[in-house]
């Protein structure tokens, strides 16, 4: 499947819960069972409502998945736990004795073919909170909405660049297509990283959980006293609400609504873009990076990559990460997984020679824009759509709910985003219950 390869549906999870079968009448729906799925039936069986929880996938996770390579679990898809203090997983990892490390503050820089020098780093150190500065007061709902990109204030000098490159590949989107209303907010000084892989904790949160396996769901019937789901393995399940909880770049067309959604959250859901951040996965040896789970920036030369995770939990790994600019260039040359390991090479190459790269394999390399049942890796807010989070935590006739990263201001984008959404998504059905019997 050349250009269109997706590594992660090839490599089979760490960690493969035990599910329980499906009730045959839920007071719930449930519909995908990633963090948001997994978040709200956990919730609303923990309020004693029955719930069934329909996937597409063979496994659970959604966009989080943990694989075994060379005997270490490395994540292909999500891996930082963003936002300790406010991210439900950060807090609920704690509580489970999950083996948490906090991320470092330390990085590295490497200028052409030589580390950076203190004064280098320096100054891009201030080229990015002036950037910052600007961006957060910019970003004031008091002032009109407008591209990310013009709040970039001048006096960057040569990290300018950089500054753009780094805060488009963490936006999802290049700067310029995101709006500043919504410009990210998460702070990178107290994350996350997990032994063992974010994708086997959320699927150890699944353990004992009612869902059923490849099972995408095609037509949600609304209209009615009830609602009805239909599947394309032909299943059909009636319940009192729903909670829906696919990427919205998917929801746009996969799923049937019998009537109708309002206009509203249906044009909530068409305006998002759908946000890329790919990476390759490196099992570098002679890498000269020391110290685990530190970012690395490489600047200088011809190739301009946006950024590198070095020394994964202090293993040879290391994550190459592409940004949309980076991976839809790829994509226009047909030049799928074999043409992001080229890439890698040529960067590496540029800055490091070609002896340093003897050691060097590359064994995955993500495509979650290519995925059917993601089809990118996070949703973009573009400028003047910043009311489209907001608005989907509505529910539409107090049945239907949505729940995902898409609805998360503060999170969005994250994991952490996701499961936060599915509770409150699960809490508001499950008072909505309580008060028809009351």
């Amino acid at each position: 499947m050349r250009g269109r390869e997706v590594a992660h549906a090839h490599f089979r999870p760490s960690v493969a819960p035990r599910l329980a079968r499906l009730p045959q009448a839920p007071d719930v729906i449930v519909i995908g069972s990633g963090a948001a799925g997994i978040a709200a039936a956990r919730r609303l069986s923990e309020r004693s409502l029955s719930v069934a929880v329909l996937e597409a996938r063979d496994r659970v996770g959604g966009r989080a998945i943990t694989t075994m390579l060379r005997g270490h679990a490395i994540d292909l898809g999500a891996h930082w736990l963003h936002a300790g203090p406010i991210n439900p997983l950060v807090r609920l990892g704690h509580a489970r004795g999950e083996p948490l490390r906090r991320a470092p503050q330390e990085s590295h820089l490497w200028v052409g073919r030589r580390p950076g020098r203190p004064g280098e780093a320096a100054a891009s150190a201030r080229a990015f909170a002036l950037a910052d500065r600007a961006m957060t007061a910019g970003s004031s709902e008091s002032n009109p909405d407008r591209p990310a990109s013009t709040a970039l204030p001048p006096g960057l000098g040569p990290w300018g660049e950089r500054v753009a490159r780094v805060h488009g590949l963490v936006s999802g989107r290049p700067l310029s297509e995101v709006s500043l209303h919504d410009f990210p907010s998460l702070e990178y000084g107290d994350n996350y990283f997990l032994a063992g892989g974010y994708g086997a904790y959320l699927a150890r949160l699944a353990q004992g959980l009612p869902i059923a396996l490849r099972s995408p769901v095609t037509r949600i019937e609304w209209g009615g006293p009830g609602i009805r789901v239909a599947t394309a393995d032909g299943r059909s399940l009636s319940a009192r609400a729903v909670v829906i909880t696919v990427p919205v770049m998917v929801l746009r067309d996969s799923i049937t609504f019998v009537p109708a959604l309002p206009a509203a959250p249906r044009g909530a859901i068409d305006g998002f873009l759908s946000g890329l951040y790919e990476h390759a996965v490196l099992h570098w040896p002679s890498s000269p990076f020391r110290g685990a789970d530190r970012l690395a920036s490489i600047v200088g030369g011809r190739h301009k990559p946006p950024g590198l995770l070095a020394r994964i939990d202090g293993t040879p790994f290391h994550y190459f990460e592409l940004d949309a600019p980076a991976a839809e260039a790829i994509d226009a040359r047909r030049g799928g997984a074999d043409g992001v390991r080229h890439l890698v090479r040529a960067v590496l190459a540029e800055h490091f020679g070609h002896a340093r790269l003897r050691d060097l394999t590359i064994p995955a390399v993500s495509a979650w824009r290519h995925d059917p049942w993601s089809r990118g890796s996070w949703a973009v807010v573009p400028p003047g759509h910043a009311g489209a989070r907001a608005l989907l935590r509505e529910s539409v006739g107090g049945r239907l709910w949505f729940a995902g990263e898409a609805l998360s201001r503060l999170q969005w984008g994250t994991v952490g985003g996701a499961y936060e959404e599915g509770l409150r998504a699960a809490d508001a059905i499950a008072d909505g219950i309580r008060a028809e019997a009351a």
